[in-house]
C-alpha cells in the first residue's frame, strides 16, 4: 500500500491494509491529485512500485484515479484503476484483465465508499466521517476526484469509534473532505457540533477528540462551544484558511473573507488561550501581486498560524483558476519560501512557550508523542505508546520538545 495526499487518504489506506491483507502479488497506489506536484508525486510513486515490484500487480486508486484516469491508465507500469468511490470494496481489486482507463465505479453514481470499523492507527485512530465536497473553488478538482459531500451516520461513526476504542486508541480523529459540512446530506440536517457531542457523551472514556481540518465559516456554534470550553476536544484548529487577501479569496471562491477568521480566531483564543491555530495556504494564486502576497504573510502573523501546510499554487487543467493570468514559477517558488519561513518564526515562538511547563503528551511508537496543541515531544525511554505522560520539556532541537 502506498498512500500519498491527505489524512483521509491515510485513513482509507489503512482500512485497505487490512482488507487486503492476504494479498501478496498486488500494490495499490492511493493517489493524490489536489496539485499538479501532487499528481507528478503519483507518478512517480508508479513507476517506482514497478521497479521495486516487477512481478506485482500495480492498482491505483485516489483521486488520481478519477481525475487523470486516461494518463494514468495508458501508464506502462499499471495494471488497473479502482474508482475513488470504490476502493473499500475487496471484490474491485480481484484479478482481471487491464481496465484501460475506465474506473470501475462513478464518484457519484456511489455513496460513501466502504463503512466503519476505520483501523487504529497507532495511538491515534482517524474516522473518515465525511467524503467528498459540494463546492466548487476555482482551484480544485477534489468535488471531480471524490464525488458530492456525503456522510456517515451517527450511528455508523459511534461504531467506529466504539471498535477504535476497544482496540486500544486514546485519541479519535475526525476526518473527511470538508469535515464541516458532515450531516448536510442527513435527515435533519445535523451540524458537525452535535455529532462531537454525541461522540463525547457516547464515551466518557474517549480521552482526545481531534478534528482534521475544518473550513472555519460553517463551524456551529455548538463545535464552536467545544472547541473553546470542552477538554477533551484538543486545543488545536485547522483552518481551510487558503490566502489572507479578500479578493483573492473571492477569486478561489472561497466563502470566507480574512475577516471572517481574524474573529472566529480572536473568539476561540478569548476563551481558551493555549489554542494552537494551523492553516492551509496557497502561494502565487493567479492574480496575486506582492501587496497580496504581504497579506498571505501577515495573516500568518496575526493568527499565530504554527502548524502551516504550504502549497505553491499548481494549475489544474479545467479549473476556472487555469484560465486566469498566472503568476511565474519563480515568483511561486519564491513566496512559498517567504510563508513557510512565516510560519517557521511563529512556531518556533510558539514552541519556546512550552519550555518548563507541564504538558499532557499522548505517546507514540518511536520514541515521541503529541501534547494536546500537537506540539511535537520526545519522551523518556521506555513510554508505553496510547499512554499519556506529563512532561516538562527543558529545550528544544531540531523542532521538537525536549
Amino acid at each position: 500500500m502506498i498512500t500519498l495526499g491527505c489524512r483521509l487518504n491515510l485513513a482509507e489506506s489503512e482500512r485497505m491494509r487490512a482488507m487486503l491483507a492476504e494479498e501478496r502479488d498486488l500494490v495499490v497506489i492511493n493517489s493524490c491529485s489536489v496539485t499538479a506536484e501532487a499528481v507528478r508525486h503519483t507518478r512517480r510513486a508508479i513507476r517506482k512500485a514497478r521497479r521495486d515490484r516487477p512481478e506485482a500487480r500495480i492498482v491505483v486508486t485516489g483521486c488520481a484515479a478519477e481525475t487523470e484516469r486516461e494518463e494514468i491508465a495508458a501508464m506502462a507500469q499499471v495494471d488497473g484503476l479502482v474508482a475513488n468511490a470504490a476502493k473499500l470494496d475487496a471484490g474491485e481489486y480481484s484479478q482481471r484483465p487491464r481496465e484501460g482507463g475506465n474506473p470501475s465505479a462513478d464518484c457519484a453514481a456511489r455513496g460513501f465508499p466502504g463503512s466503519p470499523p476505520s483501523r487504529v492507527l497507532h495511538t491515534r485512530a482517524f474516522i473518515a466521517v465525511q467524503n467528498g465536497c459540494d463546492h466548487a473553488c476555482t482551484f480544485c478538482t477534489i468535488p471531480q476526484g471524490r464525488g458530492p459531500s456525503r456522510s456517515l451516520s451517527v450511528a455508523q461513526v459511534l461504531s467506529a469509534v466504539e471498535v477504535d476504542l476497544a482496540a486500544g486508541a486514546t485519541e479519535v480523529v475526525l476526518t473527511g473532505v470538508d469535515v464541516t459540512s458532515w450531516g448536510h446530506d442527513l435527515p435533519g440536517a445535523p451540524p458537525l457540533g452535535s455529532l462531537v457531542a454525541t461522540i463525547l457523551g457516547a464515551f466518557p472514556e474517549l480521552a482526545r477528540l481531534r478534528l482534521s481540518s475544518l473550513d472555519g465559516i460553517e463551524i456551529d456554534p455548538l463545535l464552536e462551544d467545544l472547541i473553546a470550553g470542552e477538554p477533551r476536544v484538543i486545543p488545536h484548529v485547522h483552518l481551510s484558511l487558503q490566502h489572507g487577501h479578500d479578493l483573492i479569496l473571492k477569486r478561489m471562491k472561497r466563502r470566507h473573507l480574512r475577516g471572517h477568521a481574524m474573529a472566529l480566531v480572536e473568539r476561540l483564543r478569548a476563551r481558551r488561550p493555549e489554542i494552537a491555530i494551523g492553516a492551509d495556504l496557497i502561494a502565487g494564486f493567479p492574480t496575486e501581486d506582492e501587496a497580496m502576497h504581504a497579506a498571505n504573510l501577515a495573516i500568518v502573523r496575526e493568527l499565530a498560524v504554527v502548524h502551516g501546510h504550504v502549497f505553491p499554487y499548481s494549475a489544474r487543467p479545467g479549473t476556472p483558476a487555469a484560465r486566469m493570468p498566472q503568476v511565474d514559477h519563480a515568483t511561486i517558488r519564491r513566496r512559498a519560501g517567504e510563508l513557510r519561513a512565516t510560519v517557521v518564526a511563529e512556531r518556533e515562538q510558539w514552541l519556546a512557550g512550552h519550555l518548563g511547563r507541564p504538558l499532557e503528551v499522548l505517546a507514540e511508537r518511536g520514541g515521541k508523542g503529541h501534547a494536546p496543541d500537537f506540539a511535537p515531544v520526545a519522551l523518556p525511554h521506555g513510554a508505553t505508546p496510547g499512554s499519556i505522560l506529563t512532561v516538562v520539556p527543558s529545550r528544544i532541537e531540531q523542532g521538537i520538545l525536549r
